[in-house]
């Protein structure tokens, strides 16, 4: 049996990333400790936070509301509470600067550059008043704004089939390894990010020749 003809490396031509881990500082537990201080009740509340309600925010299902009020009922704390976990996690999406330099560097060597995030809708427009790193995409695809989202394999031929991009033809650059693995699937290369220098290395040995 003759075997699957592997993507050309050279042909790499569009690096397409997430944001929250790669682009942005993304920290559950350091946004969680001045509401919990201790280490256990504080993975206990951050098990009650970012639970299926969280995924249906992140997937555009719910809205704001929606969610502060079932965060209300699964975490126990008031209104104030729950709506200061919610302001600290849009918060403490701090622009990595590293990893901004490098994408800029990228754009400049005439690479095209995508975005692909799981992100609710009112997260990503507060985004994109507070950080001005957007020019340097080509396109971005959010969750929230179209209920899908990683691993699942849709959002990622979704971004594909959006900007007639070919699967051989680009890299996917992600912090999970299941986000990875499931770029990988559809016939993307794809990078776990762990920080900016070991991304950049990892990309040239893709997108160098």
């Amino acid at each position: 049996m003759q075997e699957p003809t592997r993507p050309t490396v050279s042909a790499v031509r569009n690096v397409i990333m997430d944001l929250g881990g790669v682009m942005l500082e993304w920290n559950p537990d350091e946004l969680l400790t001045p509401f919990q201080p201790d280490p256990e009740l504080r993975r206990q509340l951050r098990s009650s936070v970012f639970n299926h309600e969280w995924r249906m925010f992140d997937r555009g299902q719910i809205t704001e509301a929606q969610l502060l009020t079932g965060l209300m009922a699964s975490t126990g704390h008031s209104r104030d509470t729950v709506g200061a976990i919610i302001e600290a996690a849009r918060g403490c999406l701090r622009e990595k600067p590293q990893t901004v330099k490098l994408v800029r560097a990228l754009r400049q060597r005439g690479f095209n550059l995508y975005c692909l995030s799981n992100m609710p809708g009112p997260f990503y427009e507060h985004l994109r008043l507070r950080h001005d790193f957007w020019d340097v995409f080509h396109g971005v695809v959010i969750s929230g704004e179209i209920q899908m989202m990683k691993p699942e394999p849709q959002i990622y031929l979704h971004l594909l089939e959006r900007f007639g991009l070919r699967a051989q033809e680009s890299v996917f650059v992600d912090d999970l390894q299941v986000n990875v693995d499931a770029a990988k699937a559809v016939g993307l290369h794809a990078i776990c990010f762990q920080d900016a220098i070991q991304c950049e290395q990892a990309l040239e040995a893709l997108l160098g020749a």
